[in-house]
């Protein structure tokens, strides 16, 4: 499969203006291409099955026969409310921006900082704060 490009990505008025103030404050810096590439949309337009800020989804690592066994729950989170322990994953981290804005079925890609690629597919997406009517988190 082809890494899914930042132009093929969704994400809502409300996490772009978010995160371009992150951006702005030097805290973001590497989410620059995906800020300028993605399709913006209202909150109220996002497609229920899109991963967006606070959306909790289930990943499975790898492709095919040699990803992990046990998928993984994530919560994708701003820098503050990150627990990795927890599931809790920073925007800012690797996977958190690999997942930002791609779909249920789509494949995350991204680098350890080791230099490793990693791969994972979302395979479900147990919670969207959009798709629960909350328009504000």
């Amino acid at each position: 499969m082809t890494p899914v490009s930042f132009a093929e990505r969704t994400l809502t008025e409300l996490d772009h203006v978010r995160l371009e103030r992150l951006r702005r404050q030097g805290e973001a810096l590497r989410v620059g291409d995906l800020l300028d590439l993605a399709s913006v949309v209202p909150s109220r337009e996002v497609a229920p099955d899109v991963v967006t800020m606070y959306s909790q989804v289930l990943v499975q690592d790898g492709e095919g026969e040699g990803g992990s066994a046990e998928p993984r729950r994530l919560t994708l989170c701003y820098p503050a409310d990150a627990e990795p322990g927890t599931g809790f994953i920073s925007v800012l981290s690797p996977v958190g921006l690999a997942l930002l804005g791609l779909r249920v079925g789509e494949v995350a890609r991204w680098s350890a900082p080791d230099g490793q690629p990693h791969t994972a597919t979302i395979t479900a997406l147990l919670f969207q704060p959009e798709a629960s009517g909350d328009y504000t988190t």
